[in-house]
């Protein structure tokens, strides 16, 4: 019976052995922490100091440099429409045409009396030749010369005076065909053929647009409250409403006074994309860039909120093992797919950018560096 109880006691003590072994070749990751809660495998990322612009976002416009308002200058109905919006023109191209049936009449009348007036001129410059010779002969007297040479002068001041009403009415004509002033781009034409236009009309008929499609502006109006800030050589990037950028540019105008209407100061940046990307009048975002600062840049996805704050959590080391501390944060404005810190967090800090949302203060964690 001895024996037995001696056996049996060898084989619990050789069991408690082979167990302490085992527990000695465990991972010691899965090994229990700090009030026996093992440590929760996290990824986390170093905090880097990067700079971050500070700016402001406006609407703005793009604009050409030469955009022209086409108005009818002369009364009539539109006999011809020969273009489409969007049609690319040349300087002095042929738009449309307003009947020019009455002034056409007007031009043939005013030629017609200045023929008249020309042959009048032309028989008193010969008679007013013959009677200086008579005169001069003293076949004629004083008054029969003088008659003649104001016969001279009336008959050249009229044939002058039909000469230029001619001209005008000639230069009137030429306002019934609608040209383009330079090259470019046709724009919205609201009018059809067969439509009265005229310049009398409140508000004037508008007939169409040319855009030169180059020399773009982008036109933004800030806010007065920044005006101390406004200056040249300002960082501006244009994006579309998406937010996807299409130019960056710098401002090169700031106008000297405050628009009444907008309550805000009119700033210029040239636009050199083509056309495909930026056209005239379209609505773009403009984001000023004030200042560029150096900020702690973190991942959007290590960013928890509760009751309007802005968390993160840090992994901290205390006697050789790691914790979770949850540290407040102050955002700033996003860069690309992160955000950057204005406050909470130091260059060098461990921030967990993985189960965030199992995590707890003061949690036990194992961090392993994230792939970038």
């Amino acid at each position: 019976m001895i024996a037995a109880n001696r056996i049996l006691l060898f084989s619990s003590v050789a069991l408690v052995g082979l167990a302490l072994a085992g527990c000695q070749h465990r991972d010691p990751a899965a090994a229990p922490r700090a009030g026996g809660m093992p440590g929760m495998p996290v990824r986390t990322v170093d905090v880097t100091m990067e700079p971050v612009p500070a700016s402001s976002e406006y609407m703005a416009t793009i604009k050409s440099r030469r955009s022209a308002t086409l108005q009818p200058q002369v009364s009539g109905a539109l006999t011809q429409i020969l273009v489409k919006s969007g049609d690319a023109v040349t300087a002095g191209q042929v738009l449309m045409t307003i009947d020019p049936k009455l002034q056409l009449a007007t031009v043939a009348s005013a030629r017609a009396t200045e023929r008249q007036k020309k042959a009048v001129f032309d028989y008193n410059t010969v008679e007013i030749d013959r009677q200086r010779k008579l005169f001069d002969a003293g076949v004629t007297s004083r008054d029969a010369f003088d008659q003649a040479q104001q016969a001279y002068d009336n008959s050249k001041a009229d044939y002058q005076s039909s000469e230029e009403t001619r001209q005008t009415q000639e230069e009137q004509l030429a306002y019934y065909t609608i040209r383009a002033p330079f090259d470019g781009v046709v724009g919205d034409i609201p009018v059809h053929v067969g439509d009265y236009v005229s310049p009398l009309n409140s508000p004037a008929t508008v007939l169409t647009t040319v855009d030169e499609n180059k020399d773009l502006e982008a036109y933004i109006y800030i806010p007065t409250e920044r005006a101390s800030q406004v200056r040249l050589g300002l960082d501006v990037d244009l994006t579309d409403i998406s937010g996807k950028l299409l130019e960056k540019t710098k401002v090169d105008f700031v106008s000297p006074q405050v628009d009444s209407t907008l309550q805000g100061i009119l700033a210029k940046a040239p636009v050199h994309a083509t056309p495909e990307i930026l056209r005239n009048a379209q609505m773009v975002k403009a984001r000023v860039i004030w200042s560029t600062t150096p900020m702690a840049v973190i991942p959007i996805l290590a960013v928890t909120r509760l009751g309007g704050q802005s968390f993160v959590f840090v992994a901290r080391q205390q006697n050789g093992h790691f914790f979770a501390s949850q540290i407040p944060v102050t955002l700033g404005d996003t860069v690309g797919n992160s955000y950057s810190v204005s406050s909470g967090l130091n260059s060098g800090d461990r921030v967990i950018v993985s189960s965030t949302q199992f995590l707890v203060n003061g949690m036990p964690v194992i961090p392993m560096k994230a792939q970038s």
